[in-house]
């Protein structure tokens, strides 16, 4: 059973790192979130609740710039996280103005494999400054012009993204910095769709990122995204289709949203 329960909160560390990682394109730029905006995810597979998973927005100062700190917390809960605990923490201080991140941490625990890593992009000189805690190591490697981390790519995408114009079978790029690496990262705008949600049904937009197949996807489009089609953009649910079974986030809680959350009255 332990086996069984190791290879779930596994596959649930995966799954939080894609929610993490989003998408985006370079659109014109809107004001969709704001300071005090907290959103929670129960990471769930089938009836069982495998986690948790929050994301909070506080406005800060960091080095003489206005920017958003953005703080993701993910966690597994009940005989999940008993057998085989994860417990992650992603942080990312954004340019308020850019939607650029300046900064990046990572520091998790899932099953006692631990990182602990702090970036710190110069995006005018295209590096990655790369502090990793655990082994007291550094290193700097060149980025890709207006590189995300993990968690700025999600609040890039909602500020950027032109959805009144999107086409069944777009496709939206982004070069994402990641474990010391830059990767190339695509995003495939499926439909519209009405979802039923614990708030109601809500009206959203419907999303695949082309990830690699191997021995935990099944495919290499095995991953979908719905974000709520509306002037908050935030992200509603996440299914990955996975070799053992289907794996799901779905928004679960949420305050301090800049816009109206709207639901579909029938």
């Amino acid at each position: 059973m332990s086996t069984i329960y190791k290879r779930n909160t596994y596959l649930y560390a995966i799954v939080m790192m894609v929610f993490f990682s989003a998408f985006a394109t370079a659109q014109q730029r809107t004001e969709t979130y704001q300071s005090g905006e907290w959103l929670k995810f129960r990471v769930h597979y089938g009836f069982i609740t495998g986690g948790y998973a929050t994301i909070a927005v506080k406005d800060e100062m960091y080095e003489g710039k206005a920017v958003h700190h953005i703080k993701g917390f993910g966690e597994t809960t009940g005989i999940v996280g008993f057998t085989f605990g994860v417990e992650d923490y992603y942080e990312s201080w954004v340019d308020k103005e850019t939607d650029l991140p300046y900064k990046f941490l990572r520091k998790i625990d899932e099953g006692g494999h631990t990182k602990h890593r702090v970036i710190k992009f110069d995006q005018t000189a295209q590096k990655a400054h790369i502090d990793d805690k655990k082994h007291n190591k550094q290193k700097t490697i060149t980025t890709e012009p207006g590189v995300q981390d993990m968690v700025s790519a999600m609040f890039y995408m909602r500020n950027r993204m032109d959805t009144k114009n999107l086409k069944k079978g777009e496709e939206f790029k982004l070069s994402m910095f990641f474990d010391g690496e830059n990767y190339p990262f695509k995003m495939k705008f499926l439909e519209r769709e009405t979802i039923r949600t614990k708030f109601g049904k809500v009206e959203t937009l419907k999303f695949r990122p082309l990830v690699q197949s191997g021995r935990v996807f099944k495919e290499e489009e095995s991953l979908t995204i719905w974000v709520s089609d509306d002037d908050n953009k935030i992200p509603l649910r996440i299914k990955a289709d996975l070799a053992v079974g289907s794996l799901k986030a779905d928004l679960d809680a949420f305050k301090g949203l800049k816009h109206s959350f709207k639901i579909v009255v029938d």
